[in-house]
């Protein structure tokens, strides 16, 4: 059957113009372009090309282009593509931008200071009939979470802690449910992944009583064989994050969650003084309070982050989880989640 025409809700979330141009700047190390990389991996068809400076050594494989050049191939938006230190974009970075602007291209950033806060910029985008997006920073309207139950099917990732791949576990997973011919759409939580979809809501700048609201209006009712996939952010047992964690797990009400990990981290990230939660304390902890807005939510898969690990103690790693947890466990960039669906789909009858 054809896939349902969006909610109105999902229509009202943060949209971005494609194809997109990656600027880099002047950045010197890859880690910092983490953005403008996972641009180029997961929606490669949107890219067009980069934009950076001549001393910049970091490089994605597109093509360089001028901003004229860019707008002349139909760019819908320049992305900021990297992290600077401080969140501030370099008065050096400024000119590249401006030209992008009068040419009539939006410039998009996932950064929290605002892209509006740059006058030169602002007087830019009204010269070049373009838009200021700063992805962050959502105006539009969300209620408070209700948890009523609403047709469709929901996934969600977890985490043991932050930063460990629940949003690349999310997408390969929707990849592979779309592979399948299945209908299935990755809800994006956060500023890469919004820029990856097109559209989505960066939680984490969302006022704490709309949390559960915000990722309600994201994932809302679907045809009752149609799947979300939920980008989870932060994790239960982080005192730090623990709050939009739990606000989307109320707010998702996920039928199934994925618990990702990383196998050879045994502290909180940043948080040295603190031990990192066993894994089967997150599952059954996710379980418990999930249950508050959908009783049968369930664990069906783990996604451990096995870059560290050489072959054979990845496969020893993804034995020993298989078997503590029940459930397939697999790592989504070295060995696929072909399993995983498997198991999702057998047990969603």
């Amino acid at each position: 059957m054809p896939p349902a025409a969006e909610s109105p809700l999902i229509e009202s979330v943060l949209s971005v113009r494609k194809p997109y141009v990656l600027f880099l700047g002047d950045v010197q190390e890859r880690s910092d372009a983490k953005t403008a990389l996972g641009l180029r991996d997961w929606c490669p068809e949107d890219c067009i090309g980069q934009l950076r400076l001549p001393n910049c050594p970091v490089d994605t494989g597109l093509p360089d282009l001028a901003p004229g050049d860019a707008a002349a191939r139909g760019a819908g938006s320049v992305v900021i593509g990297i992290a600077p230190i401080g969140g501030r974009l370099q008065p050096q970075w400024l000119p590249l931008l401006v030209q992008a602007l009068e040419a009539g291209i939006d410039v998009v950033s996932g950064m929290h200071t605002r892209l509006t806060g740059y006058p030169e910029l602002v007087a830019a985008a009204e010269r070049g009939r373009a838009r200021l997006i700063d992805v962050r920073h959502y105006q539009g309207p969300i209620s408070v979470g209700d948890g009523r139950k609403r047709p469709g099917k929901r996934l969600l990732t977890v985490g043991t802690d932050c930063a460990l791949g629940k949003k690349y576990t999310a997408l390969a997973l929707t990849r592979e449910l779309k592979k399948r011919g299945l209908p299935a759409d990755f809800r994006a939580t956060g500023q890469t992944g919004t820029l990856i979809a097109g559209r989505g809501l960066a939680v984490d700048a969302v006022i704490a009583d709309f949390i559960a609201g915000a990722a309600e209006m994201i994932s809302p009712a679907n045809d009752a064989d149609h799947w979300d996939v939920v980008e989870g952010q932060g994790s239960l047992m982080n005192p730090a994050y623990a709050g939009v964690t739990l606000g989307l797990l109320h707010g998702s009400q996920p039928d199934a969650f994925v618990v990702c990990h990383d196998p050879t981290r045994t502290r909180v990230g940043g948080m040295e003084h603190i031990a990192l939660t066993p894994i089967e304390e997150i599952v059954d902890l996710t379980i418990r309070l999930g249950r508050l807005t959908n009783p049968a939510i369930r664990c069906v898969g783990v996604s451990l982050n096995t870059a560290a690990l050489d072959e054979g103690a990845r496969t020893a790693a993804l034995a020993d989880y298989e078997r503590r947890l029940g459930v397939p466990a697999f790592d989504p960039m070295q060995r696929g989640v072909e399993r995983v669906v498997d198991f999702l789909l057998t047990a969603a009858g």
